[in-house]
């Protein structure tokens, strides 16, 4: 069997894995990324931050990624059948210097972007690639099995290894690094619509998220009038179902009079679809020569619509690990380790501490009902921009909106303890299955 050989190998080629596999062939390492499936594909996570926008320049498609998306200004939310107005925060009030905007995409047409690029800049791409198995050699190399379409076994060999592979979490699952969050756990159904009322004027790209009763459901303007909607709630509500799946799904959205009359004549254009949102971590993230980036490291509930751009944004910071190994320093490796830890673990925290409050009812109140004290909306707007790492303006302010939340949740103590008893046994249920 001939093993080919290469400075970097990068399993999966989603955004985590093109980004990686991009910007080191780009420094000028000889780069090879497996994909077990082919583009285009379907997949969720449809919405782009703004802080994505600075690393597709880089990249060299931000105008490619402006030609197939929908312009974003911001994101509304809505409270059910409150009858109250729903609130919009745009993102050009922001604290700092994030973009004034993003782009909603179809991920198939993103992804297959991306892909593409990392082939035309000169990576050894391979699609239909399952990678098997991977050991290492008594030099420290890394020897990496994967079988083809047909069947048929290849090898590689490598100085430097990526994971992203995804909710696949290759090198977590086979080292036993992946743990399941157990007080976190949820399920999403979802499909595309056309002929779905998108908002006026110039916020007719913005996402719409609504709390209800379950949980709380995305609306996802794309191109050429398609809508991705989802809704996702606790995995008792999922097991309610009694008929299709495309029939819980539309009762569900049905169930809120707004969307209800958005949804007017709206047609379905394909078959609803059902995952778990199982929140999960790895213990572990980089090591002598390999690296995990992306939902390959961790996965958070998509509420905020993190996912794309935290898998980016730690396959470019993830570069520095790479190189440091790559030019044989050491000490500069455990360093960029050290700080990549920090920085990752920063921002995942930033998002899972909004996240696993978003739908109690101290969140739902204070992000219906904004009051720009000290500036913490426009905090809140930066987070959700993506501006989660190193602003100290917008840290600082955040942790005065962790303490109104704080006083919310005690002036609604009765609700909070009621909302917490019954989500902590839906997940205990679910546990225990």
């Amino acid at each position: 069997m001939v093993t080919n050989k290469f400075d970097v190998l990068v399993i999966g080629g989603g955004p985590a894995g093109t980004t990686f596999g991009s910007l080191m062939k780009m420094r000028g390492w000889n780069v090879a990324l497996l994909e077990k499936d082919r583009h285009p594909r379907f997949h969720i996570g449809e919405s782009l931050l703004p802080m994505n926008l600075p690393i597709l320049e880089r990249l060299g498609v931000l105008d490619r990624v402006k030609a197939i998306g929908v312009p974003k200004l911001g994101a509304d939310f809505s409270v059910g059948n409150s009858g109250a107005p729903h609130q919009t925060f745009h993102f050009r009030e922001a604290l700092g210097d994030s973009p004034p905007h993003a782009f909603e995409v179809r991920r198939s047409e993103f992804d297959h972007l991306l892909y593409e690029n990392s082939r035309q800049l000169g990576v050894h791409v391979r699609e239909g690639m399952c990678v098997t198995a991977v050991e290492r050699d008594s030099t420290g190399q890394f020897l990496v099995e994967a079988r083809d379409e047909s069947g048929a076994l290849h090898r590689w060999e490598t100085r430097f290894l990526l994971d992203a592979s995804g909710r696949d979490t290759f090198f977590a699952k086979a080292n036993g690094w992946k743990h399941r969050n157990p007080r976190h756990a949820s399920a999403a159904v979802f499909s595309h619509f056309e002929g779905v009322q998108r908002r006026p004027g110039e916020d007719e790209g913005n996402i719409s998220i609504y709390w209800f009763e379950h949980g709380w459901i995305w609306m996802i303007p794309l191109r050429d009038g398609v809508m991705s909607i989802g809704a996702v709630s606790l995995p008792d509500h999922l097991k309610t179902r009694r008929g299709s799946l495309d029939e819980f799904l539309l009762d569900t959205l049905h169930g809120l009079q707004e969307i209800k009359e958005r949804m007017k004549g709206a047609e379905l254009l394909m078959p609803a679809q059902a995952t778990g949102n199982y929140t999960y971590l790895s213990s572990q993230m980089c090591g002598p020569g390999y690296l995990i980036a992306g939902d390959a490291f961790a996965f958070i509930d998509p509420v905020f619509s993190s996912g794309v751009y935290l898998a980016m944004d730690s396959a470019e910071r993830g570069t520095h690990v790479a190189e440091a190994w790559l030019k044989g320093s050491r000490y500069a490796f455990w360093q960029a380790c050290r700080q990549y830890r920090k920085e990752t673990r920063r921002a995942i925290s930033t998002f899972s501490w909004f996240i696993y409050r978003f739908t109690t009812p101290a969140m739902s109140f204070l992000m219906s009902n904004p009051r720009n004290v000290l500036k913490v909306v426009q905090a809140v707007i930066s987070m959700l921009a993506g501006d989660v790492y190193a602003n100290p303006e917008v840290r600082r302010r955040l942790l005065v909106f962790k303490t109104i939340y704080s006083v919310s949740w005690l002036l609604r103590w009765r609700e909070s303890l009621k909302f917490r008893k019954l989500r902590l046994a839906s997940i205990r249920a679910e546990n225990q299955a």
